[in-house]
């Protein structure tokens, strides 16, 4: 089974596009996918300095059409195929936060255009949400899970993306930031990132709200392939599901370790990491270590030879199902949560409310998105919750 991984932003580099340009319609593609984003994005992948490919507004659509573009090129991946959701997949898709919405569209659920124009509006909105209060990300490399967290708690900082490989990705105020590095967990390494603010926290509610209220005119597809989320490592039934986690994910945090153990559970032989490829490939290797999997980073052109290699090998394999043991009902938002009055063990069919959350501006319902059985409420009446909280864990249920 072979895998395909969609970075996000922060695998960016000065000058990424440049090799890629030798191949035929990549000019004319990156000057649609500019116009599409209303952005230069090939100007920005080739001349661009560092501080240029920052730019959250326009380095999100950069980083998706650029990876959108290589699948085209490698040949069978964009796009729906002609089976069901449920049957003869010959590859499982995931994308780490905006390379979700590379995913999607691999999956089906998006159309290229529809994932490039979506990544523009989330990239805008996401780079004024980071201009209302100065905050940042660092990389957390090693030490103990508890000191961690106790020590995030004590910054006021949180845990952004879990990306496995003994890496985790703290956000949160500037100061707070410095304190960690000054004074680190024993054993952990802290390293500053370059990127705008803290992002998938709360401190980007303004931009959820903007992408929440824009979706409802798209029409996503259920996926065609098999198509991992962020929020949990599960894969996603359908189309709708993947648009609302696609927005949930802006101030939720990103769990690439769940999909990395996913794919190990699922019996992932070989992966391949668009371009800009790197950081992604290197959590897998360590996440795997031990492992016989075969995993490619698309550095360049060079090894485009490779990667239509993996993907012939695996084309028309019979591909197992992926039905996790249960899944988690995340908070939505930052606030106070009132559990609906649904005792444990009772059957849910989708679509059941399963209480609200107030925050300071508004109260946000939440319900079950799939059917299934409620195992057990992991939060009680007036219990303070962050947007990506666990409040519930549901058995869902397996098609026969």
């Amino acid at each position: 089974m072979l895998a395909v991984l969609a970075p996000g932003q922060g695998a960016q580099k000065p000058g990424m596009l440049t090799p890629w340009l030798d191949l035929p319609g990549a000019e004319s593609f990156f000057r649609w996918a500019g116009a599409i984003a209303d952005a230069d994005l090939l100007t920005l992948g080739t001349t661009g300095d560092a501080e240029a490919i920052r730019d959250t507004a326009v380095t999100q659509p950069l980083v998706v059409a650029m990876s959108l573009f290589v699948a085209r090129e490698l040949g069978g991946l964009p796009g729906p195929v002609a089976h069901s959701p449920h049957t003869g997949r010959d590859v499982v898709i995931t994308g780490h936060s905006v390379g979700e919405l590379t995913a999607a569209a691999l999956a089906g659920v998006l159309s290229v255009e529809a994932a490039i124009a979506l990544t523009a509006v989330r990239g805008r909105a996401m780079a004024r949400a980071c201009a209302l209060t100065p905050t940042g990300m660092s990389a957390v490399l090693g030490g103990d899970p508890d000191e961690l967290e106790a020590a995030l708690q004590r910054h006021g900082l949180a845990a952004a993306n879990l990306n496995g490989g003994g890496q985790v990705v703290v956000a949160g105020p500037l100061d707070g930031l410095a304190a960690l590095k000054a004074e680190p967990p024993a054993k952990a390494r802290v390293v500053p990132l370059s990127v705008a603010g803290a992002f998938h926290t709360a401190y980007m509610a303004p931009a959820r709200e903007e992408l929440d209220g824009l979706v409802g005119g798209l029409r996503p597809a259920d996926p065609s392939r098999l198509l991992l989320s962020n929020a949990d490592g599960a894969a996603v039934g359908s189309g709708a599901e993947a648009l609302s986690r696609l927005v949930s994910q802006v101030t939720s945090p990103v769990h690439f370790d769940a999909c990395l153990t996913t794919l190990r559970e699922l019996g992932v032989t070989a992966a391949i990491e668009l371009p800009p490829a790197g950081a992604l490939a290197g959590l897998a290797k360590r996440e795997w270590k031990g492992a016989d999997v075969e995993v490619l980073a698309l550095a360049g052109p060079d090894d485009l030879d490779r990667a239509r290699a993996l993907i012939d090998a695996a084309r028309g394999r019979p591909e197992a199902e992926h039905h996790p043991d249960w899944r988690v009902v995340v908070s939505p938002v930052r606030g106070t949560v009132s559990p609906a009055d649904v005792p444990e063990g009772t059957h849910l069919p989708a679509g059941t409310p399963l209480g609200c959350v107030r925050s300071r501006r508004e109260e946000v319902n939440v319900s079950a998105a799939y059917d299934g059985v409620l195992a057990e409420w992991l939060v009680y009446d007036g219990d303070l919750v962050d947007a990506g909280d666990p409040l519930a864990r549901l058995y869902p249920e397996v098609p026969a």
